[in-house]
Formats: C-alpha cells, sequence, structure tokens
C-alpha cells in the first residue's frame, strides 16, 4: 500500500482543493483510509461530522467564529464558577444574604455547583484512564489554555476542584450493564493515581483537556450530561487533532474536539439514553440488527450463538456505543473510524463490521463453548482491522 500513498494524497488533495468539496468523491476516499500526512485526516473527519461546511470560502470565519463560542464557555463555565468559589474566601458575606452554600433552593447556583461536582468527579476518574498503555494523554499539550493557565490567575481550575472537593466520587446514575465494564484486558489501568507524573505549574496534561471537553458537554447538555464511556468516544477524537502535523490545528485541538465531538455525540446520543433502550433509534434495537444481520448473512453461526443463549448485549452492548474504541488499538480504531465517519447511512456500515467480527472468528465460535465463546467475544483475538474493514466492505458488497 505504501506505493499507493503519494497517489492516493494527490487523490485527497485535489478532492479537497475544489471550491467546494464533492462530498460523495470525499466519502469514497476516506472510506478506504485517510493518509495521515499533512493533517489530511484532521480536515476530513471536521468535513465528515459537520464541522467545516462544503464551501471552502466559509472555513476560516466559521473556525474563528466557533473557536472564540468556545472561549465563552470556558469563561462561563470553568473560569466564573472558578472565581465565585475563589471570593468567597475573600469576602465572607453574611450567609443570610442572596446565595451561599447552604442555600436550599434548587436554582441556587451552589446548588448547581455541588451537583456539577458529582458530574465531574466521574468525569475525572475516567479520563484519568484514557489509553493507559499508551504516554500521550499524560504527557504535557504542546499548547496549554492560556486563559486557565495564567500564573496571576487565583480562580478554581477544574483540577483544583476535584482535588478540593470532599464529595464522595458517585458513579453516574445513567451507568449501565455494559459500559461500567468499559475496559478490556486490551487496557491494563496503573493501580494508583499517583503513578502518572505531576506536571510542573503553567503545565496542563491531555486528559485535562478531555476533561474540559466532557464537562463543557455535560453543562450544555443536562438532558444527557455525562455517562460513562463518552471518555471512549472523545478520546480518538482529540488524540487525532491534537497530533496534527499543521500546528494551527493542533492549536486548536480542543475547541475543533468539542464541537465534533457534540456533533458525534448528536448521532449517537440515543445509545446512552437508557429511556430509549427499546426504542427503535436505541441500542436494543441496533443490537437485534446485529443479530438479524448475522442471520442473513450466516445462520449456522447465528443459531449457535442463539443456542449457547449469548445474547448480543453481552458484547455488542459495548462495540456499538463506543464504536469499537474498546476493542482495538487506538491507530486501529481511527482506521476504523475513517470508514464509519464516510459512511453515508450513518453507522449502518458499523453493524456490517460487527457481523464480520463474528464471521472471520465463526470456527472457534462453532467449537466453543459458552464460556470460551464469551471470552472470544468480550476480548476480541483478530487485531488486523485491515482484515476486518475487508470482511464487512465483502458483506455489504453482497446484499
Amino acid at each position: 500500500a505504501r506505493g499507493f500513498a503519494p497517489l492516493r494524497i494527490a487523490d485527497f488533495q485535489e478532492v479537497l482543493g475544489e471550491p467546494t468539496v464533492a462530498l460523495s468523491k470525499l466519502r469514497e476516499l476516506c472510506f478506504s483510509g485517510i493518509p495521515f500526512d499533512g493533517g489530511l485526516r484532521c480536515l476530513c473527519w471536521k468535513i465528515l461530522l459537520n464541522y467545516l461546511p462544503l464551501e471552502k470560502a466559509l472555513w476560516s470565519s466559521l473556525l474563528k467564529k466557533q473557536r472564540d463560542l468556545y472561549s465563552q464557555f470556558l469563561k462561563e463555565m470553568i473560569i466564573q464558577p472558578g472565581i465565585a468559589k475563589a471570593n468567597l474566601g475573600v469576602s465572607r458575606e453574611d450567609v443570610t444574604l442572596e446565595d451561599h452554600p447552604l442555600n436550599p433552593n434548587p436554582d441556587s447556583r451552589w446548588n448547581t455547583y455541588f451537583k456539577d461536582n458529582e458530574v465531574l468527579l466521574q468525569i475525572d476518574k475516567d479520563v484519568r484512564r484514557l489509553y493507559p498503555d499508551m504516554a500521550f494523554f499524560q504527557r504535557p499539550t504542546d499548547y496549554p489554555c492560556l486563559l486557565i493557565l495564567d500564573p496571576q490567575n487565583e480562580f478554581e481550575t477544574l483540577r483544583r476542584r476535584v482535588e478540593q472537593t470532599t464529595l464522595k466520587s458517585q458513579t453516574v446514575a445513567r451507568n449501565r450493564s455494559g459500559v461500567t465494564n468499559v475496559s478490556s484486558p486490551l487496557k491494563s489501568t496503573p493501580s494508583s493515581l499517583s503513578e502518572y507524573e505531576v506536571l510542573p505549574n503553567g503545565c496542563e496534561a491531555h486528559w485535562e483537556v478531555v476533561e474540559r471537553i466532557l464537562f463543557i458537554y455535560a453543562k450544555l447538555n443536562p438532558g444527557i450530561a455525562y455517562v460513562q464511556g463518552m471518555n471512549e468516544i472523545v478520546g480518538p477524537l482529540y488524540y487525532t487533532f491534537a497530533t496534527d502535523p499543521n500546528n494551527e490545528w493542533k492549536e486548536h485541538a480542543e475547541a475543533d474536539t468539542f464541537f465534533c465531538f457534540t456533533n458525534l455525540m448528536a448521532e449517537i446520543r440515543d445509545n446512552f439514553i437508557k429511556s430509549l433502550d427499546d426504542s427503535q433509534c436505541g441500542i436494543t434495537y441496533k443490537m437485534e440488527k446485529v443479530y438479524s444481520t448475522l442471520k442473513e448473512k450466516d445462520v449456522e453461526l447465528y443459531l449457535k450463538l442463539q443456542e449457547q443463549n449469548i445474547k448480543p448485549q453481552f458484547f455488542a452492548f459495548r462495540w456499538l456505543t463506543l464504536l469499537l474504541s474498546q476493542e482495538f488499538l487506538l491507530p486501529d480504531v481511527i482506521r476504523i473510524w475513517d470508514s464509519l465517519f464516510a459512511d453515508d447511512k450513518r453507522f449502518d456500515f458499523l453493524l456490517l463490521v460487527c457481523c464480520a467480527m463474528l464471521t472471520l472468528i465463526r470456527d472457534q465460535l462453532l467449537e466453543g463453548d459458552f464460556t470460551l465463546n464469551m471470552r472470544l467475544l468480550q476480548d476480541y483475538p483478530i487485531s488486523d482491522v485491515h482484515l476486518i474493514l475487508k470482511k464487512a466492505k465483502e458483506l455489504q458488497d453482497c446484499k
């Protein structure tokens, strides 16, 4: 494939060089994998996730507007509450006046502050262990957020808020089977958070940026807030944007990730909402769709799994909800996402990838007992994602 790389890059540059990007051509190219070179993946993902419009002339003004908007979110949701908290220690007003921490009124901003802390503690716990098998998320960013890390600032940052809060970490109530167990055997977690290096003042680790993105998303989307597993969706997006060879993309990785994540969640958020599980847009319906597709493609394997009472929620819940981000190493997840984002039917191809994963281990599944098969499905044995994608494409073509 290396021999084709310069030609493939030229194909991408040609499509992206037009005044109006031809979306169908771009989808077709991205479906087969996007080269890393020259920030192509970043740019393509931003278009495929509807962050950037197809008219190239609009890009720079839109990016400026969205990045300014994100700075505004930081000021309103992190800096201002942090200033209010810091000021409490300075000016001890009479607590009988206006708002104070013991105010029972549900509209009290202190009430909001403490509720937010519960969500923040859950996010903090999850983002600290993002991809523990690689050092990236523990490393300092090249472009720390100056709004927050200015040494003149005395306000309470999210990091300080987590350290100082005395609330016991409460798991967000919307956890469901499968997502509570999001770590796969691929991902070993350090035994204690003290193993993470402490960065000097003025620096912040990549996981702290992801924490901010998720916290602001939760504040802006109170109907869903934060559900465990969202960290696994934002991680590959942020990694892709923050490692881009183009410095301008890299510098604005946080804001761009936030908006792409928000757009992606708008498409898959129903998977995270428990009350929708059994509706046509919910996760149960999609899991059953994996089995009905398998029945069409390989009835013998389908019957074997049925006979052993291996329900799709035992493994497909995690596969579908987290877009396979827990089943493979990060570079492979990113390659799979090239195809998923390029799918014009939006994640129909994910069902075929799940079926391909099942059919590629069909011989082992047909021979195995319940315990062995569950182990295979929860710790998927094939790491060659190109083979899996090729098989999924074959299943798609023989419809």
